[in-house]
């Protein structure tokens, strides 16, 4: 399915999808390495990551609606788009709920349950990334195909 979003060409979507992976990763990162003894400002690092993050991952999903919206109703592709949009939504309310808990700590650092906790929301947003790209590396010539008619796939 072709991106109805872009800017110079490209779609902003995927873009848009690495800044808050990446700043999710690096906030479980700061969090291991406060844990295991390092320096204080890593606990706060990792909480801003989380802000940053979230607020990347709603650009991101709402880029990833407008794409959605033009993609006809009633095919695979619609359904499996509402499913991985679905999945990376539970991803972003995840680490807000972790971000409120990290809220009422004065120093805004997370114990080891909260990190487990983002580890898994982490594994979460790899996954939903993952099959955004076979989406549309891989499926999206055949859903093309099959809406046009030809079944040869």
């Amino acid at each position: 399915m072709e991106s109805r979003l872009r800017i110079a060409g490209q779609a902003v979507q995927p873009v848009l999808v690495m800044f808050p992976l990446g700043l999710f990763s690096m906030a479980v990162l700061f969090d291991v390495a406060d844990l295991l003894g390092g320096p204080e400002i890593l606990g706060a690092l990792a909480y801003w990551n989380i802000v940053a993050g979230l607020v990347g991952g709603m650009l991101a999903a709402l880029a990833g609606a407008i794409d959605l919206m033009f993609v006809p109703n009633g095919t695979p592709a619609k359904r499996i788009g509402v499913l991985q949009s679905l999945a990376n939504m539970g991803v972003l309310i995840l680490f807000a709920v972790i971000l409120m808990l990290r809220m009422r700590t004065p120093d805004r650092v997370a114990g080891g349950g909260l990190l487990a906790v983002e580890m898994l929301a982490l594994a979460g947003a790899v996954f939903g990334a993952w099959y955004g790209g076979e989406l549309v590396n891989r499926r999206a010539a055949a859903f093309a195909r099959a809406r046009a008619g030809n079944r040869s796939y």
